[in-house]
């Protein structure tokens, strides 16, 4: 008995193998080979000129200005150097992810550049039109377009050296803005993605994990949430492709990024750039790196000055810093895997249906147990026997089936949830990644042993009935008895079925195939 069930369990358990590898993608970035070396690992702006004035130099005015948009307005900031006596350049700041405050959002390289001699403008990110599932790049270049025009009527600012800096992902939005409108001055972009957002997610996912030191069987589970539908619809900017943008780029380009940012591509995005601008004629694209910088180019908290200092220098300088060697500067950055395509799952490309099924399958199981409790709680209410109406025999499999099978999905869900804690906050704990990997798989081995134990004494149940019924005897027991206690069943069987592929997909029964 026990070997037929060790047999039918690794039966089972190669079959959820097998559905899992078959039914979605796996996993594979390419290794960079070609790196990016910097010619120095001084960032300092080549072609400095006499126009680029130290940071501290001016006194700040700060100043708070309303810009009109397309149906609303939006709260800005501007901040300018007191003292100049002559037109200034300017630059607006175009906000990343999340939600951005004009007053507190580059609140220090604002100030910075300001004290400089460059005067700035941050405007408050438009929210009523930028959600989850909906963003649309284009339209929101055209609203920061209009900050652009207010900093170029600004008194004192010079409207023909009027530029823009992005960072994240506002420099899918940047060259939009240059593309729309040819008079901007010049482009700064910090911590470019470039690539779309779906290949930057499935990159800076991988990165976090790989970072995390989690089991390798994890990896396979990256291009099933990422390159799927996502649930709920909308979320078509996940494809945006911002390189056709880049490729008809005309003015001077500045490229930052941290060597302590590993959500970005930092040595393909900044190659991407310079190649896209080279193949319109332009080359005069600056690159820097700098040494611990995250991605919000801050090291320790503060932004890098080096940073705030390069890039007050390259504006103020500009167009002698234009194309000032080197090109490439700072601290030598390290990309291990290529951001590429993410592949599209087989049968499971939709969100809503991954989601459905686990709703389903879920619904099925406590649907049974809430009619067998109900069955049990109007037995006792009428004083009747509680009723069985599964063979003894079938129990403790039918059971142990259906409370692993749950419990199995949610230790998944609190596995994964707490290695993207860890990932996130780029910290490493052998216990949970390793440890908690190994219990989930556990947990979903045994799973599938009450299972084939269910399978095997339900198919002898059923042996036994036939050779009873051959011979007429009355009075034997069914392995099932009763409408309801059928019902119930089916639920079961139904509902676990569908969560054991369930986690099959998410890879909790893979062996190397």
């Amino acid at each position: 008995m026990i070997f037929r069930t060790a047999a039918t369990a690794a039966a089972l358990a190669i079959l959820l193998a097998l559905v899992g590898a078959f039914t979605g993608p796996q996993w594979d970035p390419d290794p960079v080979v070609d790196h990016v070396r910097v010619a120095t690992s001084d960032t300092a702006i080549g072609g400095k000129s006499a126009a680029a004035e130290p940071i501290g130099t001016y006194d700040v005015r700060t100043t708070d200005v309303t810009v009109q948009l397309d149906g609303t307005s939006v709260d800005a900031v501007v901040r300018e150097p007191v003292g100049v006596d002559h037109p200034v350049p300017g630059v607006v700041f175009v906000h990343g992810a999340g939600t951005g405050d004009a007053h507190q959002a580059f609140s220090e390289p604002g100030e910075a550049l300001a004290s400089a001699g460059v005067a700035t403008l941050v405007p408050s990110k438009r929210l009523d039109t930028y959600t989850t599932s909906h963003r649309d790049y284009v339209a929101m270049a055209h609203d920061y377009l209009r900050s652009v025009d207010r900093l170029r009527s600004w008194p004192g600012v010079d409207p023909d050296r009027v530029g823009v800096y992005g960072e994240s992902e506002g420099c899918w939005i940047v060259p939009v803005m240059a593309d729309l409108d040819p008079a901007i001055s010049f482009v700064a972009l910090g911590s470019a993605p470039v690539v779309p957002p779906r290949e930057q997610a499935a990159f800076a996912v991988d990165s976090y994990l790989r970072n995390t030191h989690v089991p390798s069987e994890i990896f396979r589970a990256i291009p099933r949430a990422v390159g799927m539908v996502l649930p709920g619809g909308g979320f078509d900017y996940v494809d945006f492709d911002v390189q056709p943008y880049q490729r008809q780029l005309t003015v001077p380009v500045f490229v930052a990024y941290g060597t302590g940012d590993s959500s970005m591509p930092i040595e393909q995005g900044a190659e991407q750039i310079v190649s896209d601008a080279a193949s319109n004629g332009d080359d005069d694209v600056t690159v820097r790196y700098y040494a611990g910088a995250n991605h919000g180019l801050r090291v320790g908290g503060p932004v890098s000055p080096d940073f705030m200092g390069d890039l007050s220098d390259w504006v103020a300088s500009l167009p002698a810093s234009a194309g000032a060697a080197p090109q490439y500067a700072g601290d030598q950055p390290e990309q291990t895997y290529l951001a590429e395509p993410v592949p599209t799952p087989r049968f499971l490309a939709s969100g809503d249906l991954l989601l459905a099924l686990v709703i389903v399958g879920v619904s099925m199981l406590v649907l049974a147990l809430l009619m067998w409790a109900g069955g049990v709680l109007v037995a006792v209410l009428r004083r009747r026997p509680v009723p069985h109406p599964v063979a003894p025999r079938l129990r403790v499999p039918i059971g142990g089936l259906t409370i692993g099978t749950v419990v199995t999905f949610a230790a998944l869900v609190v596995y994964l949830v707490e290695v993207a804690h860890l990932a996130l906050d780029y910290e490493k704990d052998d216990w949970i990644v390793q440890g908690g990997w190994v219990v989930v798989r556990v947990l979903g081995l045994v799973t599938v042993v009450f299972g084939a134990m269910l399978l095997n004494r339900y198919l002898e149940l059923r042996a036994v009935a036939r050779l009873v019924d051959a011979h007429r005897v009355r009075d034997v027991a069914p392995a099932v008895s009763g409408v309801l206690g059928r019902v119930a069943v089916t639920l079961v069987l139904t509902g676990a079925s569908i969560m054991l592929v369930m986690l099959a997909y998410w890879g909790v029964y893979q062996l190397g195939i």
